[in-house]
């Protein structure tokens, strides 16, 4: 009786583990680093920096979102999205997230020292301090472009894989990172409005809590139209061929669609579909740009 009542909770344990390394925004990492691979190699890295480099870019981004759920803590206990993570629920011991966030960066850093180069490794260190500390834990509760200041971490993940396979970053390797930067705040500020009063309730200085719907809005436009050149600036550089000039200008300009009708309706269901529609762009625009590098190169 006693091991059948362990199990379950045990698993619920797992889960929250699990959970504290947000599974889903890391398998999104990996994919923004998964072309840079190909592209740096002009083709398929030898298997052990391939996969080393994946792994290394999966563990930092699992260690920095553990330091964030930590850092958190106190706003994700009073926000309605996020009061059932495993540390405001009491599932899991704030400990539990320091030590969990520790060892898998030590295990990033081993892993891609290991398998590709001393580069990768510094930046993966680099940008889970950057997330961690400069963006969880300064500036997050302090300014209204934390999303922005934000989105250089999360953008870390080609400059990683492409100095795994050369030791260095080159210029698509940046250009992949823009990508990145520049779809963050269009993403989360449409998050951040349908979530308007989670943050006003955790005083997080969110763009439309300080200034307002309509500016948050705009800047979202401005942030798309953005990153529509920043997205095919690849193309004339030749570090991406027809395959990625398509399917990008066809992803963004759909983006840029709902970014308009939510500019001009305000509607909170729109802000929802661009919402999910932007995490569709982002790992539709890296798959197809692995697929343009895989068969053009």
């Amino acid at each position: 009786m006693s091991a059948t009542v362990a199990r379950p909770a045990a698993r619920r344990v797992a889960l929250g583990y699990l959970e504290l390394t947000k599974p889903r925004i890391v398998s999104l990492v990996v994919v923004t680093g998964l072309p840079a691979l190909l592209m740096a190699a002009h083709g398929l890295p030898a298997p052990g920096v391939f996969w080393g480099a994946l792994a290394g870019v999966a563990l930092a981004a699992a260690s920095a979102a553990s330091f964030n759920h930590y850092v958190d803590r106190d706003i994700d206990a009073v926000m309605r999205r996020t009061r059932d993570r495993p540390l405001p629920s009491g599932l899991l011991a704030p400990y539990h997230a320091v030590a969990l966030g520790v060892t898998l960066g030590a295990l990033a850093w081993w892993v891609l020292v290991t398998w590709t180069q001393l580069l990768a490794a510094a930046i993966a260190m680099a940008s889970i301090f950057y997330y961690a500390v400069v963006y969880s834990a300064w500036l997050k509760r302090r300014t209204p472009q934390n999303i922005v200041i934000g989105g250089g971490a999360g953008a870390s993940a080609p400059l990683i894989a492409w100095a795994a396979v050369t030791g260095h970053v080159g210029l698509p390797a940046v250009l992949l990172a823009a990508i990145v930067f520049f779809w963050t705040p269009p993403h989360f500020w449409a998050l951040s409005l349908y979530r308007r009063d989670d943050y006003l309730r955790a005083n997080l200085p969110m763009l439309p809590v300080t200034h307002g719907e309509p500016e948050t809005r705009r800047q979202i436009v401005i942030y798309t139209l953005a990153l529509i050149p920043v997205s095919l600036a690849l193309v004339p550089l030749r570090a991406a061929g027809p395959i990625y000039a398509i399917g990008s200008l066809a992803l963004g300009a759909a983006f840029v669609h709902y970014a308009l009708r939510l500019w001009r309706t305000g509607a909170i269901p729109h802000a929802v579909q661009l919402f999910r529609f932007s995490i569709v762009y982002l790992f539709v625009l890296f798959l197809v740009l692995t697929v343009d590098a895989a068969i053009g190169r």
